[in-house]
């Protein structure tokens, strides 16, 4: 079984069609790409994906359930987790609390044991601290754990918004556009932290990105949308030779 199928998704505003017909099975440990020009429907995929759109038609179905139209907090706790395009840290709370956050639906301890700083407390927050350190050290970034996010170089904030997602133990990882505002220096690091994640963790990880070579180098099958629909899918070398994703990406002549 599919860790995620996806099957004959779409989504209205109105009279506008913004996704139809999207079909995607993502296996467990796949390296996934969703591309397409700008408008074509990615990141509104995401959010239904996600539950911060509820489709109007097809349906999601993860680790075997049906997740069509939950909410973001199920779908959460289910096992998707996601970055955003532009970076959404805790500007001010530091490297290590940022972590934290990520294990919100995780925490196991009650009100009563907050308030009142019980054992149960000190023993969770002292697991989750070692959890988001380990995490940490795992993008090169243990050693920042005291600072403030927005003390981080923009692509140490990549990797910190990468590994929050990863703090709420998912199953599935989206990446909305990762090496948005990198140079290529960051970008290609980025690529093997990718793999890592993907090997160390054993998560499936589906990504938007509009870096050609960075979604070639990396993902394993792609599949390509325009204006909402499919145009092309397969593997790298598929994708990038289809006549249909060369129009959509460098424009054709209408009358050829």
């Amino acid at each position: 079984m599919a860790l995620l199928e996806v099957r004959n998704l779409g989504i209205s505003f109105g009279g506008l069609q913004a996704v139809s017909g999207l079909d995607l099975t993502i296996d467990s440990g796949h390296l996934y790409g969703l591309i397409g020009p700008n408008g074509a429907g990615k990141t509104t995929a995401f959010n239904m994906l996600t539950g911060m759109y509820r489709p109007t038609e097809g349906t999601i179905t993860f680790d075997g359930v049906n997740i069509t139209g939950k909410d973001p907090e199920y779908i959460s706790k289910a096992g998707i987790a996601r970055t955003f395009q532009n970076i959404r840290l805790f500007s001010a709370m530091s490297v290590l609390d940022n972590v934290k956050v990520g294990m919100h639906n995780r925490v196991t301890y009650g009100m009563f044991d907050g308030v009142f700083r019980t054992k149960k407390y000190h023993r969770r927050e002292q697991e989750m601290n070692e959890k988001a350190i380990s995490l940490l050290k795992v993008f090169g970034i243990g050693d920042k754990a005291d600072y403030a996010a927005s003390q981080l170089p923009y692509g140490q904030q990549r990797k910190l918004e990468i590994c929050r997602a990863l703090a709420s133990d998912p199953k599935l990882l989206l990446l909305d556009e990762p090496a948005a505002g990198m140079n290529p220096n960051e970008t290609a690091e980025l690529m093997e932290t990718v793999r890592k994640v993907r090997d160390e963790f054993g998560i499936a990880i589906l990504l938007i990105e509009h870096d050609m070579k960075f979604v070639m180098g990396i993902c394993e099958d792609i599949t390509v949308l325009e204006y909402g629909k499919i145009i092309a899918h397969g593997d790298p070398d598929t994708v990038a030779n289809d006549p249909e994703v060369i129009k959509a990406y460098l424009g054709g002549d209408d009358e050829n």
